[in-house]
């Protein structure tokens, strides 16, 4: 997939920036944009802001359950430590990066900035069927 900008005077340099996906198709998603959006998701399932169900197509059964299960020990501790039901509250991605292994699995590092700290996500994606699902996910 390439990204060019809008014409510029002739004076000044143009900038291309081409941005590497995976496969040779323009149809294909960018990686980076599915782990981002996966990531975001994630945090939001532990925060309780967002609905583990929303990523049930994302997330493989044991990743899915995993996540599921940790998100309810967090929601549990929180309201028993702090009495305050949401522990973490509004997210951001600040990075990813990512590295290919193959033409069909990725490998994902993600920053993630919460209003008291930042969080470490990492991420293995593999392409079944034409769609990332995420095969390993660990949240620090």
């Amino acid at each position: 997939m390439t990204v060019v900008t809008a014409s510029r005077p002739t004076g000044r340099p143009s900038t291309q920036r081409t941005f590497a996906g995976h496969g040779s198709s323009s149809r294909d998603i960018d990686v980076r944009l599915v782990a981002r959006s996966i990531a975001q998701a994630a945090l939001e399932v532990l925060a309780g802001t967002r609905a583990i169900s929303q990523l049930s197509r994302s997330l493989d059964p044991d990743c899915y359950t995993s996540l599921q299960h940790r998100a309810a020990l967090t929601r549990k501790h929180a309201a028993r430590v702090r009495g305050n039901q949401h522990p973490h509250s509004s997210p951001m991605v600040r990075s990813v990066r990512t590295c290919s292994i193959s033409d069909d699995i990725c490998e994902a590092s993600i920053v993630v900035a919460e209003e008291q700290r930042c969080r470490a996500v990492a991420m293995r994606l593999e392409r079944l069927d034409g769609v990332w699902k995420v095969t390993a996910l660990e949240i620090g």
